[in-house]
């Protein structure tokens, strides 16, 4: 279950081969859970203006071979005219299925962005994720808004309660109805090794890319497969 993004800057990519325009593909670019995300990345660059998260990034099968890396650099154009100076973005490598066992998400090593040169960062923080029947994860994020009743905290309890979890009781500790909602659906805790992160210093030739700083010295070599599947716990 992922909360939806905090957008900054929304692309849309439209088929008008049929005479008409068809929504293909979706790019979103906004503000991390955290700001370290950026700052770690990008030190020099200003969090949320000069330096965005790519939140969504989504095309549909049937676009033509190298949309999505056509796509992607036509946003990160639109972005530098913008003011936009840097990107990061993630690739989940950790494969996903449902309790049932169907493979809803096979694992991405993050190929578009190394097609379009992205600069790879090693992994981000290990975790243990909460993965819920249909196979959607229930991040830290939308567990904190339950226990803390902040915005947004019904539309996560509506998930679960769809999924079989009780309707919370009146004057309920919201922690403990959120420990025992997902007792009830059957969550299952998966270790997650982080995912793949990419960094993309943006500018309009290569000297103005070399001169943004990039805070992660290592540069390991690109991840070429995903994780293997993990066991639950």
């Amino acid at each position: 279950m992922q909360i939806n993004p905090a957008a900054v800057r929304r692309f849309g990519l439209y088929d008008v081969s049929a005479g008409e325009r068809r929504l293909s593909g979706v790019a979103v670019f906004g503000v991390p859970v955290n700001q370290a995300v950026l700052t770690k990345a990008l030190p020099d660059l200003a969090p949320v203006t000069e330096a965005l998260e790519c939140s969504r990034f989504v095309l549909l099968d049937e676009c033509p071979g190298n949309s999505e890396s056509w796509f992607l650099a036509c946003c990160h154009t639109e972005l530098l005219a913008a003011g936009v100076r840097g990107v990061v973005s993630f690739a989940d490598p950790v494969p996903r299925r449902t309790a049932s066992g169907n493979l809803i998400m096979p694992g991405h090593c993050g190929r578009i962005y190394q097609a379009t040169n992205g600069i790879y960062a090693g992994r981000a923080t290990a975790r243990t994720l909460k993965v819920l029947p249909d196979g959607t994860v229930l991040n830290d994020r939308a567990a904190q808004k339950v226990r803390r009743q902040e915005q947004g905290h019904q539309y996560v309890e509506s998930r679960l309660i769809a999924l079989g979890a009780a309707v919370p009781r009146a004057g309920c500790d919201p922690a403990v109805w959120l420990r025992e909602a997902l007792e009830a659906v059957g969550a299952r805790a998966v270790r997650h090794r982080g995912c793949h992160r990419y960094v993309f210093p943006l500018g309009r030739n290569r000297r103005q890319r070399a001169r943004i700083k990039i805070g992660f010295d290592a540069r390991p070599a690109y991840p070429r497969r995903p994780d293997p599947e993990p066991a639950a716990r």
